[in-house]
C-alpha cells in the first residue's frame, strides 16, 4: 500500500514524505520477505524472485540516493513495488523439496543477487535516457545527476551483476555434477540464462574494446536483462500458472 501511495501521490507528498513513506514501506517489505522465508522454506515462485528483486534494487537506489541527493525517480520504484508485492500475494509460490545440498540455496542466492544488480543497471539505463531527453529539450540540467556518471554506474552494475550470473551458472553446474547430473538440464530456463550471460559479456566487450555508449549499450542491455529474467521468471510463470505445476 505504501509503494501505491508514492507511486501516485509523490507530488503532493513532497519529498520529504515521499522519502519516509518509502523508507517505512521498504522495511515493511524486507520484513514480509523474511516472515515469508521463515514460515514457509520450502516455498518459492516467480512472483516471489520478483518481489526480491524490486527489494534489492530499492535498497540500492537508497543507498545512492544517500551519495546523489540529485537522483530522484522514487515513484518508478514504487509503482514497479506495488506490482511486485501484488503479484507475491496472488501468486505465494509452490512447494519444492528441502535442498539436498548446500549449494542449492547458493545457486538460490547468487541468482537473486544477479537479477537485482541487472535490474538496478536497466534502472540507470532509463535513468540516463531520460536525463537525456530533458537535456535535450532544455530542462535545467543542475536537477539531474551528471549524465555520464549514471552511465558509468550502469556499466559498473552491469559488471557486477555479470560477475555473479557468471557464478550463479558455474555453482549451478557444480550443483547438478554432484548430483549425478540431475541439477542441470538444457531446459528453458538453462538456455535464457546462457543467452544472457553471452549478451552481457557481448556488452561489456564492446564497452571495453570499441566504446559502446548511448542506445547501442542501452538496447543490449535491455535484450540482456529480458533474457534473463525469461529464464527463470518466465519459465516458473509458464509452470506455476499456465501449467499449474509446482
Amino acid at each position: 500500500m505504501g509503494y501505491l501511495v508514492v507511486a501516485t501521490a509523490h507530488q503532493r507528498l513532497g519529498q520529504r514524505w515521499a522519502q519516509i513513506v518509502f523508507a517505512g514501506t521498504w522495511v515493511l517489505h524486507g520484513s514480509a520477505l523474511v516472515a515469508y522465508w521463515l514460515g514457509h522454506p520450502n516455498h518459492f515462485g516467480f512472483a516471489v524472485a520478483l518481489s526480491i528483486t524490486a527489494w534489492i534494487v530499492s535498497t540500492i537506489y537508497g543507498i545512492e540516493t544517500q551519495l546523489q541527493p540529485k537522483l530522484r525517480a522514487r515513484w518508478v520504484l514504487a509503482a514497479l513495488g506495488a506490482l511486485a508485492v501484488a503479484l507475491a500475494v496472488i501468486f505465494p509460490g509452490a512447494a519444492h523439496p528441502i535442498a539436498s545440498s548446500v549449494w542449492l540455496p547458493v545457486h538460490l542466492a547468487l541468482g537473486l543477487a544477479s537479477y537485482g544488480l541487472i535490474a538496478v543497471a536497466v534502472f540507470h539505463a532509463w535513468l540516463v535516457k531520460r536525463t537525456e531527453f530533458d537535456i535535450r529539450h532544455a530542462q535545467a540540467q543542475e536537477d539531474h545527476p551528471p549524465l555520464l556518471a549514471l552511465e558509468r554506474l550502469m556499466f559498473q552494475f552491469v559488471g557486477v551483476g555479470f560477475v555473479l550470473l557468471s557464478a550463479t551458472l558455474v555453482v549451478g553446474a557444480g550443483f547438478a555434477a554432484m548430483s549425478g547430473g540431475i541439477g542441470w538440464r538444457w531446459d528453458h530456463k538453462t538456455v535464457f540464462s546462457m543467452l544472457a550471460w553471452a549478451t552481457l559479456a557481448t556488452l561489456l566487450v564492446g564497452r571495453w574494446r570499441l566504446g559502446w555508449r548511448g542506445k547501442t549499450a542501452a538496447r543490449m542491455l535491455y535484450v540482456g536483462a529480458g533474457l534473463l529474467l525469461m529464464g527463470y521468471v518466465g519459465s516458473r510463470f509458464v509452470l506455476e500458472v499456465l501449467l499449474a505445476r509446482p
